[in-house]
């Protein structure tokens, strides 16, 4: 076909999930095309993510966007309406938040109450609480930590992606392998989109959902996007003394988080200079483990002092320099151009509310399960951050 009512651009989890719930939205009668520079989604913020899940953040949307992600795992064979759908596997192991300081604290605090008003299952635990239900912590430096076991761990995001994306394709959404290389627009409206095989692809409206390269999409129809491609290391280790239970997944006062991995323990962290790195950049930084992570590991959990990698790798979170939080809708003179970007390492969470919220605003020009108004791109151009405190 040479014309769609929707063309979207990348095909990882974003994009997929809009697909998705676009083509199963009954008021929906259009037709969808996916337009994927990579279909082996190697290099993806999508492949590369530590599929985790949790409800502390500290803005009332971005934990209502998360409570849909743990209903729409908890429920997964049921959207997808598919007799073959797997069970989402999941391990509600939580986070625990830790603080070194009473600023911290406060935090904390503040955060927990208003997850506790929305029904997190969030509490504040002081040093000692800490201590009893989890003995293998060092809490010495400790104020108090934040901790909740409902909803939040690890989840399958593979098994996620996979299905949802199988659904969008069995639902009439078409897939194809290529790359944007123009966005041609007439007036107020985007009118087409040029590929590199040289074909153009007229639409009636155009999704940005690219991931790392969100700004050089929105470029291309003279958009400005401040998301940008920053590196992420994890780690994957075996402890010679392994805990007596799991371990949530845990944010040190450093910025190092762990958590459990099945039988073994996954680190991560981002590099001390935390700038834009190319599109193609996963080179490791092969001495920040030995001069920063296991220091703050061993310290944490001395049990850790015996540990022996056993993988590595480096992923890009597509990171929101402007306030560290997504940018969804219409830009506001571009009307049919639709942002899905810039989730900043939580994607993969937010990916069914963003879906959905992006298929409503597509069928009927306005949210009706969740109102995402405040993730619009009209916060960037009038220069009023919405920011979200609680960032890893």
């Amino acid at each position: 076909m040479k014309h769609y009512d929707v063309v979207i651009v990348g095909g990882a989890v974003m994009g997929s999930s809009a697909a998705f719930f676009l083509s199963r939205n009954p008021d929906f009668d259009g037709s969808a095309l996916v337009i994927e520079r990579d279909p082996s989604y190697l290099n993806s913020s999508t492949a590369r993510t530590n599929s985790c899940m949790r409800q502390q953040f500290s803005t009332e949307v971005n934990i209502r966007i998360s409570q849909f992600g743990a209903e729409f795992v908890s429920g997964f064979s049921d959207w997808m309406s598919d007799p073959e759908t797997p069970e989402v596997p999941v391990d509600h192991f939580g986070y625990m938040y830790l603080a070194g300081d009473e600023a911290k604290a406060e935090l904390l605090r503040a955060n927990q109450k208003v997850q506790e008003s929305l029904g997190a299952g969030t509490v504040i635990m002081s040093a000692e609480e800490i201590a009893t239900a989890y003995p293998f912590y060092n809490v010495s430096d400790i104020v108090c930590g934040s901790h909740n076991l409902r909803d939040e761990g690890w989840f399958d995001s593979g098994v996620v992606f996979d299905w949802v994306r199988r659904q969008a394709r069995n639902n009439g959404v078409e897939y194809r392998c290529d790359e944007v290389t123009g966005i041609q627009c007439d007036a107020d409206r985007v009118t087409a989109v040029d590929l590199g095989s040289g074909e153009r692809i007229a639409c009636a409206a155009l999704v940005n959902a690219t991931g790392t390269r969100a700004a050089q999409t929105a470029a291309l129809a003279g958009l400005d996007l401040p998301v940008e491609p920053r590196k992420r290391f994890t780690w994957i280790f075996d402890a010679a003394e392994p805990l007596e239970k799991r371990l949530p997944l845990t944010i040190d006062p450093s910025g190092v988080h762990v958590r459990s991995d099945g039988g073994a323990y996954m680190a991560g962290c981002g590099p001390d200079n935390d700038m834009a790195v190319e599109f193609d950049d996963f080179e490791m930084d092969h001495d920040i483990f030995e001069e920063k992570v296991w220091p703050v590991l061993v310290n944490r959990v001395p049990a850790f002092e015996r540990i022996k990698v056993t993988s590595r790798w480096a992923g890009h979170y597509a990171f929101n320099y402007f306030d560290h939080n997504a940018v969804v809708g219409p830009h506001p003179q571009l009307s049919n151009f639709f942002f899905l970007n810039g989730f900043s390492g939580h994607g993969m969470q937010q990916s069914p509310a963003m879906g959905r919220g992006l298929a409503e605003l597509l069928c009927y020009g306005e949210y009706r399960t969740l109102d995402l108004s405040e993730l619009g791109y009209d916060r960037i151009v009038r220069g009023e951050p919405f920011v979200e405190t609680a960032v890893i």
